[in-house]
């Protein structure tokens, strides 16, 4: 069952509105000043996130039909393993900044925040893009496994971030001075902006840059903006929390880069053969799933021998 464009409007409407409640209630009633994330907090949040968009699935099944709740798991679980990968490039900006780490959650919450703007802005447009030029499906495949080989071959010390562009414009083009209170930019004798704001502009582009190879995965699964929309935002609105439960542990998941990989190539196949053959929805929800799973037991069991 597919929703008409009017009921596409609404619902769409109605969910943006409930994620901006739930970002100012995170902001404004748990988070409101700036401390260190326990392990425990962080599990609980995690945890809440995941339980809110599992719920949802389950209201699309309810209301929309298996069919358009399979493709938004599957959405979300595409989303949601890759988002993963953002966490591993924030560890690295983190602490090539040294920044605080009680300032870690005040800048990956306006991170997220900025994600979801640019993100709907991008699903919008592709999916208008998409359904009038379908060769386009053919050059995402082939961005997915571009992505896919280089995900494969990277290693941590090949990402640089004082060759990044935009810190390198930032430095040249904003007055920087930092006073060690958390801000991200403050008047004195002029406007100036600290480090905070530097570290911010970079995971916003960051994961506009994962978002070139997230969306279009997503894509390859279905071209319903309720669905791509809805199953895009919620994987990555725990997505701080997420980096809090795992950025000790990150270094233990060995494998997961190989796994993302496979999922990348995978869905990149997917999109260049469409016009030959068909695999459902399901077996691609499956077959990711399954990747995702044999990455992290061989990594925690290569780990545990390591050790």
């Amino acid at each position: 069952m597919s929703m008409s464009f009017e009921n596409e409007v609404i619902g769409i409407s109605v969910f943006t509105v409930c994620v901006i409640i739930m970002l100012l209630i995170d902001m404004l009633v748990f988070n409101r000043e700036a401390h260190r994330i326990s392990f425990k907090e962080a599990l609980i949040w995690t945890i809440f996130w995941i339980v809110v968009g599992v719920l949802f699935g389950v209201g699309v099944w309810y209301f929309l039909g298996r069919k358009v709740a399979v493709e938004y798991f599957a959405g979300y679980l595409i989303e949601k393993s890759l988002s993963v990968d953002n966490i591993f490039v924030f560890i690295v900006l983190f602490k090539f900044f040294k920044v605080d780490y009680k300032y870690h959650q005040k800048i990956l919450f306006w991170g997220v925040l900025g994600a979801i703007i640019f993100r709907a802005l991008m699903i919008f447009l592709g999916v208008a893009l998409v359904n009038k030029f379908s060769w386009l499906f053919y050059v995402f495949g082939i961005i997915l496994i571009y992505s896919a080989v280089k995900l494969l071959v990277r290693k941590e010390e090949d990402i640089h971030p004082e060759k990044s562009f935009v810190i390198r414009l930032a430095n040249k083009m904003l007055p920087i001075k930092d006073d060690n209170s958390g801000r991200f930019f403050y008047r004195e004798d002029k406007l100036y902006f600290t480090h905070l704001f530097v570290v911010l502009l970079a995971i916003e582009t960051t994961d506009i840059v994962f978002a070139v190879d997230s969306i279009p995965a997503v894509f390859a699964i279905t071209t319903d903006p309720f669905v791509v929309y809805t199953s895009n935002i919620l994987a990555i609105l725990g997505l701080r929390a997420l980096y809090f439960v795992l950025h000790n542990f990150m270094a233990r998941f060995k494998y997961l880069d190989i796994g993302l990989s496979v999922i990348l190539a995978f869905v990149g196949i997917k999109m260049l053969i469409k016009d030959f053959t068909h695999i459902k929805v399901e077996y691609s929800l499956g077959f990711i799933f399954i990747v995702l799973l044999l990455s992290v037991v061989f990594s925690l069991i290569s780990d545990r021998k390591k050790k």
